[in-house]
Protein backbone atom coordinates (compact mmCIF):
# COMPACT_ATOMS: atom_id res chain seq x y z
CA UNK A 1 0.00 0.00 0.00
CA UNK A 2 1.42 3.52 -1.23
CA UNK A 3 0.57 6.56 0.37
CA UNK A 4 0.92 10.37 -0.77
CA UNK A 5 0.97 13.38 1.59
CA UNK A 6 -1.58 15.34 -0.10
CA UNK A 7 0.33 18.69 1.56
CA UNK A 8 3.05 17.86 -1.09
CA UNK A 9 0.92 18.52 -4.27
CA UNK A 10 0.44 21.56 -5.13
CA UNK A 11 -2.47 23.59 -3.51
CA UNK A 12 -5.89 23.50 -4.75
CA UNK A 13 -9.46 25.46 -3.79
CA UNK A 14 -10.07 23.06 -1.56
CA UNK A 15 -7.88 24.27 1.64
CA UNK A 16 -7.69 20.40 3.23
CA UNK A 17 -5.48 22.10 5.64
CA UNK A 18 -7.64 24.61 6.87
CA UNK A 19 -10.67 22.45 6.90
CA UNK A 20 -9.48 20.11 9.37
CA UNK A 21 -7.75 22.78 11.66
CA UNK A 22 -11.26 24.62 11.89
CA UNK A 23 -12.71 21.69 12.54
CA UNK A 24 -10.80 20.38 15.23
CA UNK A 25 -11.38 23.70 16.66
CA UNK A 26 -15.00 24.08 16.41
CA UNK A 27 -15.35 20.51 17.74
CA UNK A 28 -12.68 20.78 20.43
CA UNK A 29 -10.54 17.86 19.08
CA UNK A 30 -6.80 17.75 18.75
CA UNK A 31 -6.19 15.87 15.59
CA UNK A 32 -7.57 15.36 12.39
CA UNK A 33 -6.99 13.50 9.39
CA UNK A 34 -8.44 12.17 6.21
CA UNK A 35 -7.58 9.36 4.14
CA UNK A 36 -8.71 8.08 0.42
CA UNK A 37 -8.40 5.13 -0.52
CA UNK A 38 -8.24 4.23 -4.36
CA UNK A 39 -10.88 1.21 -5.34
CA UNK A 40 -8.86 -0.91 -7.23
CA UNK A 41 -5.01 -0.35 -6.36
CA UNK A 42 -5.65 0.28 -2.51
CA UNK A 43 -3.01 3.45 -2.72
CA UNK A 44 -4.03 5.94 0.12
CA UNK A 45 -3.99 9.56 -0.48
CA UNK A 46 -3.94 11.62 2.95
CA UNK A 47 -3.64 14.84 4.80
CA UNK A 48 -3.37 15.08 8.35
CA UNK A 49 -2.75 18.39 10.75
CA UNK A 50 -0.48 16.02 12.62
CA UNK A 51 2.50 16.99 14.00
CA UNK A 52 5.08 17.41 11.05
CA UNK A 53 7.98 15.31 12.51
CA UNK A 54 4.71 12.41 13.22
CA UNK A 55 3.72 12.99 9.79
CA UNK A 56 7.41 12.32 8.83
CA UNK A 57 7.73 9.22 10.73
CA UNK A 58 4.34 7.60 9.73
CA UNK A 59 5.52 7.83 6.34
CA UNK A 60 9.48 6.65 6.95
CA UNK A 61 8.43 3.81 8.92
CA UNK A 62 5.40 2.80 6.23
CA UNK A 63 3.23 2.74 9.05
CA UNK A 64 -0.04 2.68 6.64
CA UNK A 65 0.85 -1.21 6.10
CA UNK A 66 0.13 -1.83 9.67
CA UNK A 67 -2.23 0.82 10.69
CA UNK A 68 -5.40 -0.87 11.87
CA UNK A 69 -7.42 2.66 11.07
CA UNK A 70 -6.34 2.25 8.09
CA UNK A 71 -6.47 -1.90 7.71
CA UNK A 72 -9.98 -2.41 9.30
CA UNK A 73 -11.88 0.98 9.79
CA UNK A 74 -12.10 1.13 5.89
CA UNK A 75 -14.20 -1.86 6.07
CA UNK A 76 -16.47 -0.18 8.26
CA UNK A 77 -20.23 0.74 7.42
CA UNK A 78 -19.99 2.87 10.53
CA UNK A 79 -17.79 4.85 12.56
CA UNK A 80 -15.35 3.15 14.31
CA UNK A 81 -14.45 4.04 17.90
CA UNK A 82 -10.41 3.23 18.43
CA UNK A 83 -10.85 1.25 21.56
CA UNK A 84 -12.17 -1.49 19.32
CA UNK A 85 -8.43 -1.97 18.51
CA UNK A 86 -7.31 -1.63 21.93
CA UNK A 87 -6.31 -5.37 22.01
CA UNK A 88 -4.88 -5.31 18.66
CA UNK A 89 -0.90 -5.37 17.78
CA UNK A 90 -1.07 -3.27 14.95
CA UNK A 91 -2.90 -0.51 16.82
CA UNK A 92 -0.42 -0.59 19.91
CA UNK A 93 2.76 -0.44 17.30
CA UNK A 94 1.28 2.72 15.84
CA UNK A 95 0.22 4.13 18.63
CA UNK A 96 3.36 3.66 21.24
CA UNK A 97 5.47 5.94 18.90
CA UNK A 98 2.57 8.34 18.37
CA UNK A 99 2.40 9.07 21.88
CA UNK A 100 5.75 10.19 22.07
CA UNK A 101 4.48 12.76 19.77
CA UNK A 102 1.78 13.97 21.78
CA UNK A 103 -1.23 11.83 19.88
CA UNK A 104 -3.58 10.32 21.66
CA UNK A 105 -4.32 6.65 20.96
CA UNK A 106 -8.22 8.05 21.87
CA UNK A 107 -9.92 8.56 18.52
CA UNK A 108 -12.84 8.22 15.76
CA UNK A 109 -12.99 7.29 12.52
CA UNK A 110 -16.00 7.96 10.27
CA UNK A 111 -15.90 5.89 6.75
CA UNK A 112 -16.97 6.93 3.82
CA UNK A 113 -18.13 5.08 1.06
CA UNK A 114 -18.25 6.77 -2.69
CA UNK A 115 -20.55 5.43 -5.74
CA UNK A 116 -17.13 4.68 -7.87
CA UNK A 117 -15.51 2.41 -5.27
CA UNK A 118 -13.78 5.01 -3.38
CA UNK A 119 -13.40 4.64 0.45
CA UNK A 120 -12.61 7.79 2.82
CA UNK A 121 -12.02 7.71 6.02
CA UNK A 122 -11.95 10.81 8.71
CA UNK A 123 -10.18 10.29 12.08
CA UNK A 124 -10.11 12.68 14.91
CA UNK A 125 -8.57 12.14 18.45
CA UNK A 126 -9.08 13.67 21.29
CA UNK A 127 -6.56 13.31 24.83
CA UNK A 128 -8.48 13.56 27.74
CA UNK A 129 -11.04 11.28 30.81
CA UNK A 130 -12.67 8.94 28.51
CA UNK A 131 -16.39 9.82 30.26
CA UNK A 132 -15.47 13.37 28.54
CA UNK A 133 -14.69 11.34 25.02
CA UNK A 134 -17.66 9.40 25.13
CA UNK A 135 -19.85 12.25 25.83
CA UNK A 136 -18.04 14.58 23.23
CA UNK A 137 -18.01 12.00 20.39
CA UNK A 138 -22.03 11.97 21.17
CA UNK A 139 -22.36 15.60 20.40
CA UNK A 140 -20.10 16.14 17.40
CA UNK A 141 -20.86 12.30 15.45
CA UNK A 142 -23.60 14.22 13.00
CA UNK A 143 -21.35 17.00 11.83
CA UNK A 144 -18.18 14.80 11.80
CA UNK A 145 -20.26 12.41 8.94
CA UNK A 146 -21.35 15.60 6.66
CA UNK A 147 -17.40 16.82 7.08
CA UNK A 148 -16.48 13.21 6.14
CA UNK A 149 -18.76 13.67 3.26
CA UNK A 150 -17.28 16.97 2.06
CA UNK A 151 -13.61 15.96 2.45
CA UNK A 152 -14.60 13.17 0.16
CA UNK A 153 -16.18 14.84 -2.32
CA UNK A 154 -13.38 17.87 -2.51
CA UNK A 155 -10.41 15.44 -2.78
CA UNK A 156 -12.62 13.14 -5.59
CA UNK A 157 -13.54 16.39 -7.67
CA UNK A 158 -9.34 17.52 -7.17
CA UNK A 159 -8.74 14.02 -8.35
CA UNK A 160 -11.23 13.27 -11.55
CA UNK A 161 -14.43 16.28 -11.21
CA UNK A 162 -17.60 15.05 -11.18
CA UNK A 163 -19.65 15.72 -14.78
CA UNK A 164 -23.32 16.27 -14.54
CA UNK A 165 -24.59 13.02 -15.92
CA UNK A 166 -22.58 11.45 -12.15
CA UNK A 167 -24.26 13.37 -9.74
CA UNK A 168 -27.11 11.45 -8.33
CA UNK A 169 -30.71 12.22 -9.61
CA UNK A 170 -32.93 12.81 -6.42
CA UNK A 171 -36.78 12.60 -7.24
CA UNK A 172 -38.52 15.92 -5.61
CA UNK A 173 -39.50 14.13 -2.94
CA UNK A 174 -36.42 12.74 -1.73
CA UNK A 175 -34.84 15.63 -2.09
CA UNK A 176 -38.20 17.66 0.11
CA UNK A 177 -37.74 14.68 2.61
CA UNK A 178 -33.89 15.37 3.01
CA UNK A 179 -34.32 18.63 3.13
CA UNK A 180 -36.35 18.51 6.22
CA UNK A 181 -34.31 16.35 7.65
CA UNK A 182 -31.93 18.86 7.58
CA UNK A 183 -34.12 21.06 9.34
CA UNK A 184 -33.65 18.54 12.16
CA UNK A 185 -37.72 17.31 11.57
CA UNK A 186 -38.42 13.56 12.77
CA UNK A 187 -39.76 11.77 10.43
CA UNK A 188 -43.02 11.61 12.21
CA UNK A 189 -43.27 15.15 11.74
CA UNK A 190 -42.03 14.76 8.17
CA UNK A 191 -45.12 12.42 7.08
CA UNK A 192 -47.47 15.17 8.77
CA UNK A 193 -46.00 18.02 6.57
CA UNK A 194 -45.71 16.05 3.50
CA UNK A 195 -49.24 13.83 3.65
CA UNK A 196 -47.64 10.46 3.80
CA UNK A 197 -46.68 7.61 6.27
CA UNK A 198 -43.57 7.84 8.50
CA UNK A 199 -42.59 4.21 6.45
CA UNK A 200 -42.76 6.10 3.00
CA UNK A 201 -40.55 8.56 4.46
CA UNK A 202 -38.20 5.85 5.58
CA UNK A 203 -38.25 4.62 2.43
CA UNK A 204 -37.57 7.82 0.19
CA UNK A 205 -34.62 8.40 2.78
CA UNK A 206 -33.23 5.09 1.69
CA UNK A 207 -33.65 5.66 -2.02
CA UNK A 208 -31.89 9.22 -1.52
CA UNK A 209 -29.10 7.51 0.57
CA UNK A 210 -28.54 4.50 -1.55
CA UNK A 211 -28.70 7.24 -4.95
CA UNK A 212 -25.81 9.32 -3.31
CA UNK A 213 -23.74 6.69 -2.08
CA UNK A 214 -23.59 7.30 1.52
CA UNK A 215 -23.87 5.18 4.32
CA UNK A 216 -25.72 7.26 6.67
CA UNK A 217 -28.88 10.05 6.28
CA UNK A 218 -26.15 12.91 7.93
CA UNK A 219 -23.76 11.33 4.87
CA UNK A 220 -26.63 12.04 2.59
CA UNK A 221 -27.71 15.08 3.71
CA UNK A 222 -23.70 16.28 3.95
CA UNK A 223 -23.42 15.03 0.08
CA UNK A 224 -26.89 16.37 -0.95
CA UNK A 225 -25.34 20.06 0.64
CA UNK A 226 -22.22 19.64 -1.24
CA UNK A 227 -24.29 19.09 -4.87
CA UNK A 228 -26.60 21.86 -4.03
CA UNK A 229 -29.34 19.26 -4.10
CA UNK A 230 -30.58 20.89 -0.94
CA UNK A 231 -29.70 23.76 1.34
CA UNK A 232 -27.71 23.85 4.67
CA UNK A 233 -30.13 25.17 7.34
Amino acid sequence: MDIIDLSAVPASPNNLESFLDQLCDRLALDYASYAVIAPFSDAVRGYANYPAAWKSHYMQRQLQNVDPILQKAALSIAPVDWSRFERDRSFKTVFYEATDFGISPQGLTVPIRGRFGDRGLLSVSRAGPQREWERLKRNIMPELQMAAVHLHDSVMRMSAPLSSNQQAKLSQREVEVLQWVAAGKQQQDIGDILSISPRTVEVHLRSAREKLGALTTFQAIGRAIALGVIFPV
